[in-house]
């Protein structure tokens, strides 16, 4: 007998309404904040742009530390927020952070933040400050899994992470049972629908071949047999148009947008 609460989605849509409606004017498809990089590269949030562009999003802004705008000053909708030392987001950029994300239906942190303690902070304040919706990716995620309650019960959130960076997540939010990369696809979809079903944030990741959106004790997949291993960019920016799009839906959203992801 089927588990009620996993849904498997195939090369037809679950919820086809969600691409029905999809909307067909820029006007009315949205608008996205993307906000990532730091001195040393912006492949991410360059990367988010391409594909958020390619998945129909309205209009796009993206923010990036200043130490980029001699390199990419010229990309369009591109705004530059104070940096440190280190070349990352200073705890002055949160005021821009905060004023573009007024401005916009979503935010998509999509990483390549370097590593320091004050962009962690910063994040963590803007987390706070920011109550729309909100996507979090790769190494932006990774500021959140020593102490991730905070995050985990923040609604409008969902996390596009990594396995391993969901396995520390379970570990440090001291969840009753352990996540195992030995686990079988049945197991993962149970472990997801335990714990989701004790915070507020939308969860995305992959395992054996398989793209996993879990909330609130329900979980779809779809096989991702995708042999590019960077994953988390380009499918947190597709779930975001899809979710900025069909607010009040996330879940069906989301798996909407896995479809031709392979």
């Amino acid at each position: 007998m089927e588990n009620t609460y996993w849904q498997k989605q195939t090369n037809t849509a679950l919820y086809p309404d969600i691409l029905w409606s999809r909307p067909e004017s820029k006007l009315t498809s949205g608008k996205l904040l993307i906000i990532g990089g730091n001195k040393f590269g912006f492949a991410a949030p360059a990367t988010a742009f391409s594909e958020v562009t390619k998945a129909g999003i309205g209009t796009i802004r993206i923010l990036m530390p200043e130490g980029l705008h001699k390199l990419v000053g010229g990309m369009p909708d591109a705004h530059f927020a104070p940096q440190n030392p280190s070349g990352s987001f200073s705890k002055q950029s949160l005021d821009s952070m905060l004023m573009h994300a007024s401005w916009s239906d979503a935010v998509l942190i999509a990483g390549e933040l370097g590593r320091n303690s004050e962009t962690a902070v910063t994040l963590e304040n803007f987390t706070k400050k920011y109550v729309g919706p909100l996507i979090i990716t790769r190494d932006a995620a990774d500021y959140f899994i020593t102490t991730p309650k905070d995050i985990l019960i923040r609604t409008n959130t969902c996390l596009a992470i990594s396995y391993e960076q969901l396995q520390k997540i379970g570990m440090n939010s001291k969840n009753e049972k352990a996540l195992t990369f030995g686990m079988q696809a049945t197991a993962v979809a149970e472990w997801l629908h335990e714990f989701t079903k004790t915070i507020n944030s939308i969860i995305i990741t992959l395992h054996d071949e398989m793209l996993f959106v879990a909330y609130k004790g329900n979980v779809c997949t779809q096989k991702y047999t995708n042999s590019d291993k960077v994953w988390r960019v380009p499918v947190a920016s597709r779930a975001s148009v899809f979710w900025v799009q069909n607010l009040t839906k996330p879940l069906e959203s989301i798996v909407t947008s896995f479809l031709d992801q392979n």
